[in-house]
């Protein structure tokens, strides 16, 4: 991308998205917003990326939108400001749908819309003294598109807290209720997070694609319709040349 608020790097078969603005703790507006959902639609398809690591410069995450940004929204009418929140979603959406594992890096501040972009992604990993927190309620605003992707990652009793009370929770509190999936030291967290990612890049990249199709899917299906789609998705995993080979490595192995 050629913006210097967002910039990327190859790291073997990772591809590092790093948010530049240190100075305003990396905080949203319309350019990165737009920039963001545009790379992870290209990113998904992209054959040389088998995971991809989002992260934040300067010691924070993402604070959320900047506030130059909140003063121009909040002179927008009803349907520039539905416009506005649809652009947000489908962030989030480029997100969560990506067909590559996307693994957040978080150590310093991660808040509201910052919050929400981390509880997009499959993977959290953060700093044992991280700040996450949802702080929409604290000025009249509420956490009404993020609430939906927090709630597939903790319980009502958990999301509740946080976005009712606005209240902010270390990165070690944030391992504890389920919402980040790792949680280290600081001076650790890069190389946790890099060892991570190589060790996704290893797996089948169909497999985890599909695996991940499958989490989007069957949610929203009944029990039954669940089931046929598994076994759909089963047989369609099969074909795969990806399968074949790690199936005939398998017996091989377990021939000698």
């Amino acid at each position: 991308m050629d913006s210097i608020k967002i910039l990327t790097e190859d790291i073997g078969e990772t591809r590092k998205i790093t948010l530049n603005r240190p100075e305003k703790r990396n905080s949203l507006d319309e350019e990165m917003i737009t920039g963001l959902t545009e790379a992870f639609i290209n990113y998904s398809s992209d054959d040389k990326v088998k995971s991809i690591l989002l992260t934040g410069s300067g010691g924070n995450f993402c604070s959320g939108l900047y506030l130059d940004y909140l003063q121009k929204i909040s002179e927008y009418d009803i349907l520039q400001n539905k416009e506005d929140s649809r652009k947000f979603k489908e962030l989030l959406l480029s997100i969560y749908n990506c067909s590559k594992p996307v693994i957040a890096m978080i150590d310093g501040y991660a808040l509201a819309g910052g919050c929400g972009i981390a509880s997009a992604c499959d993977y959290i990993v953060t700093g044992r003294k991280a700040q996450l927190g949802y702080t929409e309620v604290k000025i009249g605003f509420i956490p009404a598109i993020v609430m939906i992707f927090l709630l597939k990652r903790v319980s009502e009793t958990h999301a509740k807290d946080l976005l009712i009370s606005s209240k902010f929770i270390t990165g070690e509190e944030a391992y504890k209720i389920g919402f980040a999936n790792y949680c280290t030291e600081s001076d650790e967290l890069e190389g946790f997070t890099m060892n991570l990612c190589s060790e996704i890049n290893r797996l089948p990249s169909s497999s985890v694609s599909l695996t991940k199709e499958m989490f989007r899917n069957v949610t929203s299906m009944s029990f039954e319709s669940a089931l046929e789609y598994a076994v759909n998705m089963n047989a369609i995993t099969r074909m795969t040349q990806e399968c074949k080979h790690g199936v005939m490595n398998f017996l091989s192995k377990n021939k000698k």
